[in-house]
């Protein structure tokens, strides 16, 4: 079919590859005048005229939701189309290997490349999980090296979306046997934690060089079912996270975001710190302490004086067991809600500063806050208040919304506001341009952010979020030129789930 074209727009040009969900093609999109790479969905066979209309309705559904994707570790969803009565997908072109051909031209790769490409694809795929959708089909293959330098998680043609039926349901299995959840083997749906453990089986292959599993796909889902992985002996720092990450039961494997933390750490050459589970009454990880994270910023009308503040208090939550937070009803150290290596982690020094706390009280500054700082980059949280509450903790949960729409509609009032934060060099005021303000899912119960920008970057990212009846704000600065955007955004993001995790667990 080279030559063809589709939407009378793409020219297939030759293929690239294909596997069980489809062909890849080089295409041309002759609009914009770009190489792109065009997915040909093969839909299962045997299926009657109604069949095949259910099974291209379910591919564009699940197309659509990868597209909300916006991820720099996940490939680029363009367009969908429906010709030749299949679906089509409009990709992103990318250039460079799979892990899975490098894994096969190196053999086992260096435990510290190994966790970088982890944490990676760990951060593309929880904010999958934070839109509902699961990837299903984590293994070597579907994690793209780019030239660049770029780790991206494809092929997310059979992705599940929560709630929906899926493309593959109709009697193929789903996803790679060796890289499988036993869970899913098992006839479960799976979730999140399937996917983690999917992760883990794919660094394990490419920190030791062999599959955790091996022999035929029966042999090797029988060995899912019945036995624990091999133990990995080229892995060094690795080897206990991916060994945490393959943990039997579900609720046994580590959280995301403690995985990622351990992943970077083992990426610069340390080693990784003790994993929290995603259930801590479920034996096989070592539970650490929760994270403590916070950071905020205060925006004021252009013409005055931005100036990110730190303010002291504390804040407890009313639970029952270990059950989400209801209210918080007490104050509590704010400054303790992250931990020395964290603060260092996060500003990139070995001796990372103590945390500054003070109470803000005037009109624009009203909240408890605590800062990091040191030169060229800050960390800050605020719990914040409105201006007829005495303490953030003395909100309801309907003021708590009523203040995150205040704040969302009144950030978006401002194009430009006149911003400074002294203790990290910032002396100003200076000029900074306002992003507008953009929806956020899996953190806390509701929440957006938005970002602070300057000749043509961003130097500060924010993410708004409310917890039962407390609205925190985190913000991550710095002045350095090096971190991109989506690095700074990504930092503030990271630190916004963590310091929602101590909230929840109660520091």
């Amino acid at each position: 079919m080279s030559g063809g074209r589709l939407a009378g727009r793409y020219t297939l040009i030759r293929p690239l590859g294909s596997g069980g969900m489809g062909k890849v093609w080089l295409a041309r999109d002759e609009m914009l005048d770009r190489e792109v790479a065009v997915k040909e969905l093969t839909l299962p066979e045997g299926l009657d005229e109604q069949g095949r209309a259910e099974a291209v309705a379910r591919a564009v559904r699940e197309a659509q939701a990868t597209a909300q994707l916006r991820h720099p570790g996940v490939v680029a969803l363009h367009d969908v189309i429906v010709e030749y009565g299949r679906p089509w997908l409009i990709m992103e072109l990318l250039r460079g290997r799979t892990l899975g051909e490098a894994i096969t031209q190196e053999g086992a790769l260096p435990p510290a490349t190994v966790a970088r490409i982890g944490a990676d694809v760990l951060e593309a795929l929880t904010a999958a999980h934070s839109r509902g959708l699961q990837h299903r089909d984590v293994k070597p293959g579907n994690v793209f090296l780019t030239d660049s330098g770029r780790v991206v998680l494809t092929d997310f043609g059979i992705a599940r979306q929560e709630g929906q039926a899926t493309l593959t349901q109709a009697g193929l299995m789903i996803g790679s046997p060796g890289f499988i959840a036993p869970e899913r083997l098992e006839g479960e749906a799976g979730g999140p934690p399937s996917d983690l453990w999917s992760l883990g089986a794919t660094l394990f292959a490419a920190a030791e060089g062999v599959s955790a599993y091996e022999g035929t796909a029966m042999e090797r889902i029988q060995a899912t079912l019945t036995m624990p992985p091999r133990p990995p002996h080229r892995s060094g720092p690795l080897a206990p996270v991916l060994s945490a990450m393959m943990a039997r039961h579900p609720a046994a494997r580590p959280d995301p975001w403690s995985t990622v933390h351990a992943l970077r750490q083992v990426a610069v050459g340390q080693s990784a710190p003790p994993l929290a589970r995603q259930d801590p009454t479920v034996p096989g990880v070592i539970a650490r302490p929760r994270s403590r994270r916070r950071w905020w910023l205060w925006l004021v009308p252009a013409g005055a004086v931005v100036v990110a503040g730190a303010v002291a208090a504390a804040l407890v939550f009313s639970r029952g067991g270990t059950a989400a937070p209801t209210a918080f009803t007490l104050p509590v150290d704010m400054c303790g809600l992250l931990t020395p290596s964290q603060v260092g982690e996060v500003l990139g020094t070995g001796q990372p500063p103590k945390g500054v706390q003070s109470v803000a009280d005037s009109d624009d500054r009203l909240g408890v806050s605590c800062d990091w700082t040191v030169s060229g980059r800050g960390v800050s949280v605020v719990a914040q208040r409105d201006s007829d509450t005495p303490q953030p903790w003395s909100m309801t949960t309907e003021s708590a919304r009523r203040l995150m729409e205040s704040q969302r509609v009144w950030i978006g009032k401002y194009q430009e506001l006149q911003w400074s934060w002294k203790e990290i060099g910032a002396k100003g005021p200076f000029t900074a341009k306002v992003s507008k303000a953009q929806p956020l899912q899996g953190v806390g119960e509701e929440g957006y952010t938005y970002e602070l920008s300057a000749q043509g970057r961003v130097h500060t990212a924010v993410v708004m979020y409310r917890v039962a009846n407390l609205v925190i704000q985190v913000e991550f600065t710095t002045l350095a030129s090096r971190p991109t955007d989506d690095q700074v955004k990504r930092t503030a993001l990271t630190v916004a789930r963590q310091s929602e995790q101590a909230l929840r667990s109660g520091g």
